[in-house]
């Protein structure tokens, strides 16, 4: 028998019929005699409905009661899923992030989980019942308070939970049939992933895909959990994503459920050179103009920065003018975290001796992620001839390894990502469906 966590997004869950018809999906796997685990997220867009409620009676909600209502959220997917499989004739039994052992720091809305102990749910599973588990919340065992695990948290609950019982896959519902390319909804011929690395979702997730969330994938990768990103309208085929370093990662070669093997078995072909492309709109750039270029400034600039929490992505620093040995250093970081950086840094201006700052909320990233790009020549040649001939301008570069990044303008980033997608044979004979409308 085989223990597979399943976790189903709110567009899976969205009314009454998409409820039934995932709780039919989870009886077939009880059927097929596996044990089942399931993580579930707040129906359709209930999340979002809740926040905008508490802005409207408070400005400012109190993070801990904030936590208190948006779990809420959860609780209610969690009963009526239960409910469903109910009636379809098997024992289901729901528990809260807290009932299910999901531990947490005290960090109000953004919580990291610390440990989980599943003591309840092995007991159900034990006894023959189909578990069902609020995904997104937690328990922090100082402050007694419930607590949220912030966006994504319910793809990292499922993980967590399938880490802590051994389960021998997890399996990421969503509204399309599995990783892409790129983003279906932007490149309609993007090309579906039978299997990717970890290390390649990670390096995707981090720039802007959200199929899955980078937690998720962390968690997995440190924890030796193998992924299977499958559509729940349909039966089709996912996409495996593996820890290449391991030959049977957390469990058999081929996951249950699944013709796709997840790792290093005898048979498979050479990594393809590139996995996909990813764009990002959600960061700003910060431009810090002249600068004394001697020892120790961009250590003073960078540690006002740290100060404020933000986290910052590309740094690009220019070559000095000979005739004032001044220079630039521009940065990216998060949109919603630059005017509290802008602050800082004007606050410390006469200490550290720049002359102006100028911030730009109106670029757009671009990755392209692929182990290939080890062993393979002219990746950087390709990308920026491609992004020449469609007439766009490269404003930052950054790479790694595994992954190239431009930055560019934002209303050029979405025609970049098609002729950078187009250039490195990615594109598929045939449009890719997207069953709903949210990626999740």
């Amino acid at each position: 028998m085989s223990l597979i966590v399943q976790k189903f997004g709110g567009s899976s869950v969205a009314n009454a019929e998409s409820i039934k018809r995932v709780a039919k999906r989870i009886v077939e796997a009880r059927k097929a005699g596996n044990e089942v685990v399931v993580a579930v997220s707040a129906m359709g867009d209930t999340t979002d409905e809740l926040l905008d409620l508490a802005h409207e009676v408070a400005p400012i909600p109190a993070p801990r009661e904030m936590d208190m209502l948006l779990s809420a959220g959860e609780r209610i997917s969690m009963a009526l899923l239960a409910m469903a499989i109910e009636s379809l004739g098997h024992d289901a039994r729901s528990f809260t992030g807290s009932q299910a052992g999901m531990i947490t720091d005290a960090t109000h809305g953004s919580a990291r989980i610390v440990d989980v102990t599943p003591v309840r749910l092995r007991e159900a599973l034990d006894e023959g019942a189909i578990v069902i588990v609020a995904g997104f919340q937690g328990f922090n065992r100082d402050t007694k308070d419930i607590t949220t695990l912030g966006r994504g948290g319910s793809d990292t609950t499922a993980v967590a939970l399938a880490a802590a019982l051994n389960a021998d896959v997890c399996e990421i519902y969503t509204d399309v049939d599995g990783i892409f390319t790129s983003d279906p909804r932007l490149v309609p011929r993007a090309r579906k992933i039978d299997r990717i690395t970890s290390e390649e979702m990670l390096e995707l997730a981090a720039n802007g895909a959200k199929v899955l969330y980078i937690r998720a994938v962390e968690y997995a990768r440190r924890h030796g959990v193998t992924l299977h990103v499958r559509s729940s309208f349909n039966n089709n085929e996912g996409t495996i994503v593996y820890n290449p370093t391991e030959t049977e990662p957390n469990g058999p070669a081929v996951v249950p459920g699944s013709s796709v093997t997840p790792s290093g078995s005898e048979g498979l072909v050479e990594e393809p050179m590139i996995a996909g492309v990813a764009t990002d709109l959600s960061e700003a750039k910060i431009t810090v103009v002249g600068v004394p270029d001697i020892p120790g400034k961009a250590a003073q600039i960078f540690t006002v920065v740290a100060k404020t929490g933000a986290n910052i992505d590309m740094i690009v620093q220019n070559v000095s003018a000979a005739s004032t040995g001044l220079t630039d250093i521009s940065f990216t970081l998060p949109k919603t975290e630059g005017q509290l950086v802008l602050t800082a840094l004007r606050a410390e201006q006469e200490d550290s001796g720049f002359k102006a700052l100028q911030y730009d909320d109106q670029i757009g990233k671009l990755a392209l992620v692929g182990a290939g790009m080890r062993t393979n020549a002219g990746v950087s040649a390709k990308l920026f001839t491609a992004l020449y001939e469609a007439g766009i301008n490269i404003e930052m570069i950054s790479t790694s390894e595994i992954r190239i990044s431009v930055v560019t303008r934002a209303d050029t980033i979405n025609d970049a990502l098609r002729v950078v997608h187009t250039a490195f044979g990615l594109d598929a004979d045939v449009e890719a469906v997207v069953h709903a409308g949210t990626g999740r």
